[in-house]
This record gives C-alpha cells, sequence and structure tokens, in this order.
C-alpha cells in the first residue's frame, strides 16, 4: 500500500504499547528491516505468538491494534496456543475490526476517525463501502458480540479483560 497511514514510528511516546499492556498484550518491536515474527501478511504487518504482537517501525497502526484485539477476543485455549494465524469465524473477526477502532479513540494520537480512514487507505472491505459506514451502520452484530463477552462495557468502552 502507498497511501500514508500511521504507523509505529508516529507513536513516539509509546502509547500503544502502554494501552496495550492493560490487557496483559507485550508489544515487541523488531529492527528495521527485519522479518516479523507470527506475521500473517507478511512485512510491514503485526505479528502475533500468544500475548505478544511483533511490530517493526513500519508497521502501520491499525494493524497492530488489529492483531492486539485478536488476542483479546480469542478464547483462553486458542490464545495458548496462537502463532501467526488467529482464525475464528467472521462473527469474531468483525468483533475484533470494532474493538481495534474502539481502542484507537484511546490513543490521542490516532482516534476511531484517522484509524478508519487508515483502514479503509490500506484495503480493509466492508459491505457498505467504507470502515465509518460499516461501524456506523452496520456494525451491531459486532458490538453485541463484544458486549456479550464481557470486553464492552454498556456505553461501548472497553473492559480491558481478555474473553475467557
Amino acid at each position: 500500500m502507498t497511501a500514508a497511514v500511521l504507523t509505529v514510528a508516529d507513536d513516539t511516546e509509546g502509547a500503544t504499547a502502554a494501552l496495550l499492556a492493560r490487557y496483559g498484550i507485550d508489544v515487541t518491536v523488531v529492527p528495521d528491516g527485519a522479518d516479523i515474527p507470527g506475521s500473517y501478511w507478511g512485512a510491514p504487518e503485526a505479528g502475533v505468538r500468544g500475548r505478544r504482537v511483533y511490530v517493526r517501525a513500519d508497521t502501520p497502526i491499525h494493524s497492530l491494534l488489529h492483531e492486539a484485539s485478536h488476542v483479546v477476543c480469542m478464547s483462553a485455549e486458542r490464545r495458548a496456543a496462537l502463532d501467526t494465524d488467529a482464525g475464528g469465524d467472521d462473527l469474531e473477526e468483525a468483533a475484533v475490526c470494532y474493538l481495534q477502532i474502539v481502542l484507537a479513540d484511546e490513543l490521542g494520537f490516532v482516534g476511531r476517525r484517522r484509524l478508519m480512514l487508515d483502514m479503509d487507505r490500506w484495503g480493509y472491505s466492508f459491505r457498505l463501502g467504507s470502515t465509518n459506514r460499516w461501524f456506523s451502520e452496520d456494525a451491531e452484530d459486532a458490538r453485541g458480540w463484544l458486549e456479550s463477552q464481557g470486553l464492552l462495557g454498556a456505553r461501548g468502552e472497553p473492559r480491558w479483560v481478555l474473553r475467557r
């Protein structure tokens, strides 16, 4: 992708790693040009193994939040064996996308509007044509799933727990 998106390098304060630490998720930055362990799509996409998300400076923030949201949303059994492929069904994948947008609002340098724009620029695909339209008009099932799993509160706020 050539469109400019926010990357790990733009997080000059380490805010994303601090946010994810609230879930017990570790973020490991690998050197520029290095392979990213656990990356399903390959660099610069984030990789995941267990409760650790691997990134480089050029990894998009949306990718980091997406893989971390997989860690949050999957069962404890899957999390214990997690290496590269998060798996899950379509509803869980939608919940992961929803949660990454919610988490972006917790990051002052990102916010949901910017994250959704970056997701569109990167090529995320939703039925209604844009991430924003999906989130605001077609994501009730994803939000409901997150609430039913105890991952979002009644006002849509993160609960800072992993799915059991």
